[in-house]
């Protein structure tokens, strides 16, 4: 049983006091400090072998550490991470264990507590994330209702350079609008290619992507200068979930045939590489049947859009009652007497509110809800989560 009170060691130099004086038994000893007859006893024998000292506690280390890593191991595993500095537990482990199989190696837990130790584990900046997309997405049953769009891992070309795959799809026909080999990911070297496709074969009712740049953004609204554009354009930026790359399965499909028959292996330079990439799409849109068209290929089934590409980029419009604010320029707005931060690619923009309830307002840019002010905690938190009603029948 425990001691009554928070500090054993007066209870203990009590309970010898009270031994020595011969008033009490064990039994009542025991009754009164609240623990076992066997504790009364273990703590008087070391009180009689030791004095005070013996009513210390001692150390629960065990005599013998039969697990403890050797030096010599201990030493091999420092080495091996000098050499190899980039690689974490797993890898020099497995590199140690084929290497010298006749070593008894630690686990990859204890490897990774004797990195540490001596300060050879890096600790990874927590990223941020971006905020889930909140709206359900739309059902791939026509053309250009939902294009997708992606980067196909980037690659060397034979000159050293890197190649990054731009690829843009339309879900319902498969047909691949573009396919083009850019320098980097980056907001100018992407949107060029997205307005030569929107006034080639017109707008789509949305567009869906991963959460990486330049489609996304790591704001509380998701949005990027890309989407932005694409919103006042007056089409619907859908993102899927973090990890499941299947909720785009059409494109990832394509994306590996793409791969395997124009990076596999790569060109000399971007000329060639572009050239490749062009008679793939040819031969992807025109020659090659696919299953889901019911052996049909992907030009046979599209056909361009109704809404074409405008020279004008109009303001978003509001309907009557919300309260329409303009985004400073540090990507705040001004509401109800305090400054709420949305997003700096906002910056000029207007947005509109819409009350819920207790408190808390729905911010739109155009169509597009972005995130949810709490007036009562002074605070902005991601846009809520729609679900889709359930059909019938």
């Amino acid at each position: 049983m425990p001691w009554k009170v928070k500090e054993p060691m007066d209870e203990r130099v009590s309970l010898i006091t009270d031994w020595k004086s011969g008033n009490y038994s064990i039994t009542e000893l025991s009754a009164i400090y609240g623990v076992s007859r066997k504790a009364v006893y273990k703590w008087t024998t070391r009180y009689e072998e030791h004095g005070i000292d013996g009513l210390k506690e001692l150390s629960r280390a065990p005599l013998s550490h039969p697990n403890q890593t050797e030096a010599e191991v201990v030493k091999e595993l420092i080495k091996e991470k000098m050499d190899h500095g980039k690689w974490g537990p797993k890898k020099l482990l497995r590199h140690l264990q084929t290497s010298k199989p006749d070593v008894q190696w630690p686990s990859v837990c204890t490897v990774e507590k004797w990195l540490r130790r001596h300060g050879l584990v890096k600790e990874r900046k927590r990223r941020k994330r971006v905020p889930p997309y909140s709206e359900p997405f739309l059902e791939c049953d026509v053309p250009n209702k939902v294009w997708s769009a992606d980067f196909k891992g980037q690659f060397r070309m034979g000159d050293g350079k890197w190649c990054y795959p731009l690829t843009l799809s339309d879900n319902m026909s498969r047909y691949l609008l573009v396919c083009r080999g850019v320098g980097s990911p980056c907001h100018e070297d992407t949107q060029k290619w997205f307005e030569w496709a929107f006034r080639k074969y017109g707008l789509p009712a949305s567009i869906r992507t991963d959460n990486g740049t330049p489609f996304a953004g790591r704001g509380i609204t998701g949005l990027s200068r890309l989407s932005v554009w694409w919103i006042r354009l007056g089409i619907r930026p859908e993102r899927i979930e973090c990890g499941k790359p299947q909720q785009n399965g059409r494109h990832e499909r394509m994306h590996r045939t793409l791969k395997e028959e124009t990076a596999t292996p790569s060109m000399a330079d971007i000329n060639r590489q572009q050239m490749r990439f062009e008679e793939f799409r040819q031969e992807y849109n025109n020659e090659r049947p696919h299953e889901a068209l019911g052996m049909e290929t992907p030009s046979s089934v599209y056909e361009a859009s109704s809404l074409r590409y405008p020279e004008k980029v109009l303001e978003p419009q509001y309907d009557e009652g919300v309260d329409v604010r303009r985004v400073r320029d540090g990507g705040e707005i001004s509401f109800r007497g305090n400054y709420y931060f949305l997003s700096e690619v906002l910056s000029g923009e207007h947005v509109g509110l819409t009350e819920l309830y207790d408190g808390r307002y729905e911010v739109r840019f155009s169509f597009h809800p972005i995130c949810i002010i709490d007036l009562k905690e002074m605070k902005v938190r991601p846009a809520q989560k729609k679900v889709l009603p359930m059909s019938v029948g």
